[in-house]
């Protein structure tokens, strides 16, 4: 198992063109992390993009993990790798945290959870498409993950979406895996001009929908850049949770996009004026009785990216959960 992790982390197969020099921060937050740590450690070390530095939150970790970090600091040096504490409050606010924080500065941003596998071109592929984004558009990078039990042994893959990346999609859908992307500086000042206290519902989905709603690039890669490992309590990302994803749905979705909303209300300004009314649309539909509500939602053009996703979209605003 650790010999195949290592292969897949050297290659994938997938050709990168080289790119312009730019700097990357890796934005990792931790908690109690240590039986996994070190695998996701070895695989920064594995990049074949030497140039990056490493900015950990941790948000009171009682394991090894601040001594695995220590001592991966120590190898590494200070420069290199810097350690703080998070404001303990959740994985959300914790990403947050760092992404917003205008100290830390580089030309590109990933993110990272404390459990997974990169592979040895993660982050050079998100320089290929991030470098031909123009300094002032917002560009993400995202990819498919290739999904990993507790053991690390290979259980799947996360879905392959068809269709564009579009705000449309966003608003009541979310595409893009934090534990893919990759960001520019200018994707990171649309954060931050929304703050590090936004109550988003995820902080992925905030990501994409943010980006999307003001007309920045999203590029999604179909071959996938991590190794993401599925724990008992997050088997919801796995294809076998379909029944569960679903009642979630309706059980959070209302939730959800109240949050969603009032996150984006913080950017409204900056949206191009076909999103802007776009997200009128929406917004203004989910209040309405049934038969304006439903007609609102489809002027409003949202969509899921398959039929049974729109199933469950028009289930759940029958219902008024949407």
């Amino acid at each position: 198992m650790l010999a195949e992790i290592s292969r897949r982390m050297q290659s994938n197969g997938v050709e990168t063109q080289p790119v312009p020099s730019g700097s990357v921060a890796i934005l990792l937050c931790t908690l109690n992390g240590a039986r996994f740590l070190p695998f996701q450690l070895a695989s920064f070390e594995a990049q074949d993009f030497a140039d990056w530095r490493l900015f950990v939150s941790d948000d009171g970790s009682k394991d090894d993990t601040l001594a695995l970090l220590t001592e991966f600091q120590k190898k590494h040096g200070a420069d290199k790798v810097k350690l703080r504490r998070g404001p303990a409050k959740g994985f959300v606010t914790n990403f947050l945290s760092l992404i917003c924080d205008p100290a830390l500065k580089s030309d590109f941003y990933s993110l990272s959870d404390q459990d997974d596998v990169w592979e040895a071109d993660k982050l050079s592929r998100a320089r290929s498409f991030l470098t031909n984004v123009p300094a002032d558009v917002p560009g993400v990078y995202c990819s498919r993950a290739r999904m990993i039990d507790e053991q690390g042994v290979e259980i799947g893959m996360t879905p392959l979406y068809k269709k564009p990346p579009h705000f449309r999609n966003s608003l009541v859908q979310n595409l893009a895996i934090g534990n893919t992307m990759v960001f520019n500086e200018k994707t990171r000042s649309i954060l931050m001009r929304a703050g590090p206290d936004v109550d988003a519902a995820v902080h992925d989905w905030w990501i994409y929908l943010a980006i999307t709603a003001v007309g920045g690039r999203i590029f999604f890669d179909p071959n996938p850049s991590v190794s993401y490992r599925i724990h008992g309590r997050n088997l919801i990302g796995s294809h076998g949770g379909r029944v569960r994803r679903a009642l979630m749905m309706l059980k959070r979705f209302k939730i959800w996009n109240d949050l969603n909303i009032r996150a984006l209300e913080r950017i409204q300004g900056a949206m191009p004026e076909e999103n802007k009314k776009t997200f009128e649309l929406f917004r203004r539909s989910r209040e309405l009785s049934l038969l304006p509500r439903l007609y609102g939602l489809l002027r409003s053009g949202v969509y899921r990216e398959t039929m049974l996703d729109n199933v469950e979209l028009m289930l759940a605003a029958l219902v008024r959960k949407i």
